[in-house]
């Protein structure tokens, strides 16, 4: 089940033709994945911190559909989906909302592999993080 983040865009997300420029909205998409995981009831800076682990981004795709303007507002559905036991993909959708709106905007893709901090190999997703990205434990 997706979660939903809600979100006015802003002036400073523009460029100079009043759209929102393409990085920031990857920039919006990053901003529903670090809410998706508080709302899982992940604790951001103490659960990188305590883990020694990171969690990068090594690959990214989007198809932006229609523009996006200072004052629209948007919901952005985050859908995370395991690869493995130590990577997974998030999917998102940035929906202009309103009256009549309800139209899509940007299809995102992510993907996160999960590394010791320090000797940079893979390893298996933190439980927690396991558990919201949809990853099955053993029985």
């Amino acid at each position: 089940m997706p979660f939903h983040y809600q979100r006015t865009i802003h002036f400073a997300d523009t460029d100079a033709a009043g759209v929102v420029f393409f990085s920031n909205l990857l920039a919006i998409c990053h901003e529903a994945y670090e809410e998706s995981l508080v709302a899982a009831g992940i604790e951001l800076a103490g659960f990188f911190r305590d883990n020694a682990v990171v969690v990068p981004i090594v690959s990214t795709d989007a198809s932006f559909l229609r523009p996006l303007a200072a004052g629209d507002r948007v919901r952005v559905s985050v859908e995370p989906t395991p690869l493995g036991d130590n990577s997974f993909e998030v999917r998102y959708e940035i929906v202009k909302s309103g009256p009549g709106a309800e139209k899509a905007a940007v299809r995102a893709r992510t993907e996160h592999v999960c590394i010791d901090a320090g000797t940079r190999r893979r390893l298996a997703l933190p439980p927690r993080l396991a558990a919201w990205a949809g990853v099955k434990t053993p029985a």
